[in-house]
């Protein structure tokens, strides 16, 4: 099954698909433009995984000066980041490269401690498509991304639908897309993680509780390049949905 949580006529609903775009749970029909997107659910901690794809450490190989890690990379993100399907993301005039990055992101469904590789699919309620922007200027070590870079406000897109566990099979057989303009940019397939959803739920259980609503972005494949003012970008992700939203300048939001 898949739900949204949008904002239409001054309340938050959950919204289904439907042929003219969203079904509210109370019965009415929207067009998807009528509608405001907001994260697919109610979003707990952002858990955030990078250099998580063999494609991309090897793109990234000079910079990194390494082929591999031996543990994953992981940082925090703040609820300021998030944005909806169809949002605009903010692209500051200083900067000479930032990039996209679809992700699959796992939600949490039910509390996880000490939880073993072989369980932990089990505490995993669904799936939704990310965008989660980078700007490389800011960039200050691989090895610990800074908050410039991956904590900004409207840098990290998620929706538009969730997607019950149950329906997706196999998460790590997935393929994925971005698209600029309407160009492919990106493409790459969640075979290739390095550490699988069940090695990150039993690493990050390790040390911490996860709870309902955290969310782990998984990482992305190689194919980063320049996004700049005006940009469409469009994360697909198969059997989980499209994500789009555009890229603006500081003016939009008054800077």
């Amino acid at each position: 099954m898949k739900t949204a949580r949008v904002a239409y006529r001054g309340a938050i609903h959950t919204a289904t698909p439907h042929e003219d775009g969203v079904r509210l749970a109370d019965g009415r029909t929207a067009s998807e433009d009528a509608v405001v997107w907001l994260p697919p659910f109610e979003v707990g901690t952002i858990i955030a995984l990078g250099l998580n794809y063999a494609d991309h450490v090897k793109e990234l190989s000079r910079e990194l000066m390494v082929t591999a890690k031996d543990e994953p990379l992981v940082f925090l993100k703040g609820p300021g980041t998030l944005v909806g399907h169809n949002a605009q993301t903010r692209r500051p005039k200083d900067v000479t490269f930032m990039h996209y990055e679809c992700e699959l992101a796992v939600v949490i469904g039910k509390p996880a401690k000490n939880v073993q590789a072989a369980n932990a699919m089990t505490h995993v309620a669904g799936y939704t498509v990310c965008n989660d922007y980078a700007i490389r200027d800011y960039l200050e070590n691989w090895y610990r991304p800074n908050l410039r870079v991956k904590n900004r406000d409207t840098c990290t897109v998620l929706g538009p639908w969730f997607v019950d566990a149950a329906d997706v099979p196999d998460p790590h057989a997935l393929q994925l897309s971005t698209r600029i303009n309407g160009e492919v940019a990106q493409r790459g397939t969640t075979a290739d993680m390095i550490a699988d959803i069940p090695t990150l739920i039993e690493y990050l259980s390790r040390f911490m509780t996860l709870l309902p609503g955290d969310v782990i972005l998984t990482g992305t494949p190689d194919g980063v390049t320049n996004i700049n003012e005006g940009d469409e970008v469009v994360c697909e992700i198969e059997g989980i949905g499209s994500l789009r939203n555009i890229i603006v300048g500081d003016a939009v939001f008054g800077r």
